[in-house]
């Protein structure tokens, strides 16, 4: 097994006995994007120019015995949302929004006390509004898992799977507000965490929707995602979290969701998500046929464009006016069609939210999951939303299911299930109560040992 093939809490062993040092895990992560970079464009901002000579001063500090935390030396790519020390914040915008935004915020700062090693801030599409990974002003990273032509790699966080199945990252920090960090998981083939609003800090990251925004964790499996989700949350908290290992599945009621969320799913799609619950239940699981009431009616707010769309026009009206004329156009049409509302017509959508948040609370009295379909297609192709209202309608159909759990303010996980017939990832999601975060990982983590590890790309 590869230092880069293996499991982050095996890594992390290995660094602490000699076997592996960090200069070793730098030098692997460098070859990687070195030898693909040119192809996948991952990253707007590369800081791997000085990992070496970090790594090195970081490899003597354990051989006299200091340890700063589970992820010293652990190369962690960052969207370009975050602010980072001595690192340009883009936001996927064609302007640096100033040396401000190089004052990291808490969640950065809990990396960069554990001596994590920011590789560089990965493309996200402009101002993180949308879920195809598209940016015209900066290029949209190529999809790794694409082997006839160019395809999506999932956005908002369009760089973050694809510097995990690239190498050069072994976790990716995103941001969730409709799906941002479970799409390009579900597109890349990598696991993907959204937390529950107000779980971590979003202070100094670029705001799309402070109603709404999280920060997340992407990871090539939910072992990693654990690892890297207790690291960063011990951290933070200041007490140390585990993510308890059960058994087995027995037990674990899952709620497959019957409505919503397989409308216009394809026929793939439908048969890998339906097969992995079948396998579960086999296994033990509980499958429980489960509504979730009030979905087409918040997917209806959402389209109209929800709090984020009037939340970031308010925000680049007070803090950056100029940006307005230098959009790309498949931001600004979602601008103009969504900002513009009364405020009575705002406060109605959060009463609306508010409603669904307490009706999907009660469904976790019946089981401990949901289970559905991450989304209901795969990575489609440049080509296919070359024209506008293409883009539009494929970027509504990525949103559609995992947007959900935002607007219903619960916490989500994306795992991958299968192929289709392109070799294209398919994955479900996991949907977990609000502040629910270690459950969630704890039952991905024996829902995937059942299932088996899904094969990435990484050398």
């Amino acid at each position: 097994m590869t230092i880069l093939n293996t499991p982050l809490p095996q890594l992390a062993l290995a660094l602490r006995s000699g076997k592996i040092t960090i200069t070793q895990i730098i030098e692997a992560s460098l070859a990687s994007y070195t030898a693909s970079e040119h192809q996948l464009n991952a990253y707007k901002t590369w800081a791997g120019t000085n990992a070496l000579e970090v790594a090195q001063h970081l490899d003597s500090l354990i051989k006299q015995g200091y340890d700063f935390g589970p992820l010293m030396g652990i190369p962690i790519s960052v969207k370009d949302m975050f602010a980072v020390p001595n690192l340009p914040t883009f936001a996927g915008s064609a302007l640096d929004l100033g040396s401000a935004w190089q004052q990291p915020g808490k969640l950065i700062q809990a990396l960069l006390h554990q001596a994590a090693i920011i590789t560089g801030k990965t493309h996200t599409v402009e101002f993180a509004l949308g879920g195809l990974g598209v940016n015209n002003h900066w290029g949209t990273p190529q999809n790794p898992w694409s082997k006839d032509q160019a395809r999506v790699p999932g956005g908002s966080s369009a760089g973050a799977g694809v510097s995990l199945c690239q190498g050069s990252a072994l976790l990716a920090l995103g941001t969730d507000t409709a799906g941002s960090v479970r799409i390009p998981a579900a597109m890349t083939g990598t696991v993907g965490l959204k937390t529950t609003v107000g779980r971590w800090p979003t202070d100094q990251i670029v705001p799309l929707s402070t109603s709404l925004d999280t920060p997340g964790v992407l990871a090539k499996n939910v072992t990693d995602l654990a690892y890297g989700y207790a690291a960063i949350e011990s951290q933070l908290s200041g007490q140390e979290v585990k993510i308890p290992s059960l058994a087995s599945c027995k037990g674990l009621r899952i709620g497959l969701v019957e409505n919503f969320f397989w409308e216009g799913a394809n026929n793939a799609v439908t048969q890998e998500v339906r097969r992995a619950a079948s396998q579960l239940e086999a296994a033990g699981a509980e499958l429980i046929s489960l509504q979730v009431p009030m979905c087409d009616e918040v997917f209806a707010c959402f389209q109209a464009g929800g709090l984020s769309v009037a939340e970031l026009a308010a925000f680049l009206t007070n803090n950056l006016p100029t940006s307005y004329a230098k959009l790309d156009p498949v931001v600004r049409t979602r601008l103009e069609d969504g900002a513009a509302i009364s405020v009575s017509e705002y406060l109605q959508r959060k009463d609306l939210l508010a409603q669904a948040s307490l009706v999907a609370a009660q469904t976790f009295e019946q089981v401990d999951v949901w289970l559905h379909p991450t989304l209901p297609i795969t990575a489609p192709s440049m080509a296919e939303i070359e024209q506008l209202e293409d883009y539009r309608r494929l970027n509504m159909i990525a949103l559609r299911n995992p947007s959900i759990a935002n607007l219903m303010g619960l916490c989500a996980l994306s795992l991958p299930v299968g192929v289709d017939e392109q070799g294209l990832p398919i994955a479900m999601q996991l949907t977990a109560g609000a502040q629910q975060e270690v459950k969630l990982l704890a039952l991905a983590q024996v829902i995937e040992q059942q299932l088996g590890y899904f094969s990435d790309l990484t050398n």
